[in-house]
């Protein structure tokens, strides 16, 4: 066995891998950008190794650093983690080539399954079911153009090295074709280095099914079942679940049958996730299924599969990178109960899931489930990296057990003042269609203005907030600056006149009804903290903030002055308009690049390009003015 490891990641992966490692006796090394500096981590590690700046591509991309602070700290192996260096198959030969043991696959079943045009043309030899599309040497645009209108509509491109849902564009029209391929090989080429594209036949009725399959180096494979991740946004997994919905047992061997002969089909070893897509319209049938592409690490949705099978995934890695059998054969691994994971991250759903940085001030997660996080209350999201703050996995007897559990858990997280995605978490668990198994891919994305709805804040709700502040007031005997605020009050009083707050900083007057404080249910919440003269309510996985109305012409926000902000740093990728042109509410002003994604900011009236500070090319800072629209009669 393994007596020391160096972690080639960062977050909830590598405090993950940490976790089992220090559990088999196996020494730990951590490695860290200045970003990092006082990450989970590298607290959690027996030791940790500094590897350069923040930015990814002078840190955690640079294998030569990596490969240099496992021989620092005489570490036996690297274990990559997923993203990162996770799938480069030259990496995995330098680490090897340096005497170390890569706790991974081969770097040629890397090779083999990392293009993924050349990985469909090897699963077609290796009689595994593939989607139809282009694969072709010929990248021109006019060919490319020409491949698609033959498949037919709709179409997806595809970057060959791509993941995690970059370089993925869908094109519903011949018309968007260019600009769709445009867009998808800039990403591809910021995102991997390669903009070399596919194309495939779109599904209308899509399901992503995947199984997860476990190689050694004496020739073994195993299955350890399949996962669904159908609820994705933007081609990125939100919602992973195991076992799949609707899936039968001859479906189930058909598909986790095949899985197997593709891992054998180069030599598999170690954890690897084979990826279908099904066509669902008349439910998961196998010869409706086919192989899109194969991943060949550790997936971020691995928990699930441990929870239904009991196994520890990354115990099977190093035992196998250690020259061991698998733990188990196929006949001793079955299927207990239902687990379900939703991925947390700081980002904000009613602003496009922009990601929100900056210090976790409060952050509450939920204690009655399986949380795998690499931050703690405190820590701080940095604009650097995957603002992932954590995963929530919920097992239950069954799915409906396991459903209830997660959206509890969802509503329960409290986060502030970094935004969270767990109010969307909890809507997309909870809507018919994935409650009912009829979701596909599409379903986020068809029902994104429900999903991602601000939360309501009700007139009871307000009540409340008068209330418990008055309570505070009047039962502490504490001199608090809310109580300024409220006019026309007297604690132990009849609650008959009106309230006036400051609701995320909107100005509202609260009508007060109520004869007797008793009568209030506390509907709000009774969840919250002071902040000064602000106080956080936490609700349903969101929050909002209440505050004194001092008449000093605080009020809501007014209508949109024409300014285009940088919701993020990042990086002008392109700029579509010029100063003096006219423009349409709605039209595509610059493209904004942050975090490998592109975000593009549009025009939010009819108008005039007044101002014009934006360039191709140029990094920008959050709240910088790129532009300004006035509106002309």
């Amino acid at each position: 066995m393994l007596k020391s490891l160096l972690i080639a990641n960062r977050g909830e992966i590598a405090c993950r891998i940490i976790r089992t490692a220090r559990k088999m006796g196996v020494r730990t090394v951590a490695v860290y950008s200045d970003a990092d500096a006082k990450a989970l981590h590298v607290r959690m590690a027996d030791e940790a190794v500094h590897i350069g700046p923040s930015p990814a591509r002078e840190s955690y991309l640079v294998g030569e650093k990596i490969i240099a602070a496992a021989k620092a700290t005489k570490a036996q192996a690297i274990h990559p983690g997923y993203g990162f260096l996770s799938e480069n198959a030259d990496f995995a030969q330098a680490v090897i080539d340096a005497g170390l043991v890569w706790v991974g696959p081969k770097p040629d079943s890397i090779r083999a399954m990392g293009l993924k045009d050349a990985a469909k043309k090897l699963m077609a030899d290796a009689g595994v079911p593939v989607t139809p599309g282009y694969l072709g040497e010929d990248q021109s645009p006019k060919r490319l153009q020409k491949e698609a209108d033959a498949i037919g509509y709709p179409v997806l491109i595809k970057a060959i090295a791509g993941g995690g849902g970059k370089g993925m564009r869908r094109v519903d029209a011949a018309k968007d074709f260019q600009e769709a391929l445009e867009s998808c090989k800039r990403e591809a080429a910021s995102s991997f280095g390669n903009d070399i594209v596919l194309l495939e036949k779109y599904i209308l009725s899509p399901r992503h099914i995947e199984v997860q399959i476990f190689g050694d180096s004496h020739g073994n494979v195993v299955h350890l079942f399949e996962r669904d991740c159908s609820l994705q946004r933007r081609h990125q997994k939100v919602i992973e679940e195991a076992p799949a919905p609707g899936m039968d047992e001859a479906t189930r061997e058909a598909v986790c049958g095949a899985a197997v002969r593709a891992a054998k089909a180069v030599n598999y070893e170690g954890a690897g996730t084979i990826e279908f897509i099904a066509d669902a319209s008349k439910g998961l049938k196998a010869d409706r299924i086919w192989f899109m592409e194969m991943n060949t690490r550790l997936q971020v949705e691995h928990p699930v599969t441990e929870e239904i099978t009991g196994q520890d995934l990354v115990e099977w890695q190093l035992r196998v990178a250690s020259g061991e059998k698998l733990p188990k054969k196929q006949d001793e691994l079955s299927i207990n109960g239902w687990a379900i994971e939703a991925r947390l991250y700081a980002e904000d759903p009613t602003k496009g899931f922009l990601p929100s940085v900056g210090r976790l001030e409060h952050l509450q997660l939920p204690t009655d489930l399986r949380v795998e996080s690499g931050v703690c209350e405190g820590d701080d999201v940095s604009p650097f990296y995957d603002p992932m703050i954590a995963k929530l996995v919920a097992k239950g007897a069954n799915r409906n057990a396991a459903i209830t559990k997660l959206v509890e858990a969802c509503r329960d997280t409290e986060c502030w003042p970094v935004k969270t995605n767990a109010l969307f978490l909890a809507r997309s668990l909870s809507s018919p269609s994935f409650v009912e198994m009829t979701m596909t891919t599409g379903t986020i994305s068809a029902e994104l203005e429900t999903l991602c709805a601000p939360l309501e804040i009700t007139m009871e709700m307000m009540q409340n907030v008068g209330l418990q502040e008055l309570y505070y007031v009047a039962h502490d005997n504490v001199d608090y600056p809310f109580a300024d605020g409220l006019r026309g009050f007297r604690a132990n009083s009849k609650r008959n006149d009106d309230l006036r707050l400051l609701v995320n900083g909107e100005a509202v007057e609260v009508l007060y009804p109520l004869d007797n404080e008793e009568e209030v249910h506390w509907s709000c919440g009774k969840n919250f903290i002071d902040h000064g003269e602000m106080t956080v309510w936490f609700k349903d996985g969101s929050y909002f903030t209440s505050s004194p109305w001092r008449f000093d012409g605080a009020s809501g926000p007014g209508t949109h002055d024409g300014a285009i902000l940088a919701p993020m740093p990042g990086k002008v990728t392109s700029v579509e308009v010029s100063k003096g042109e006219k423009v349409a509410k709605g039209q595509r002003l610059l493209t904004l690049e942050a975090m490998k994604m592109e975000h593009g900011l549009v025009a939010p009236f009819d108008g005039v390009v007044a101002e014009l500070n934006a360039k191709a090319g140029a990094q920008v800072q959050v709240d910088a003015l790129l532009a300004k629209i006035e509106k002309k009669d």
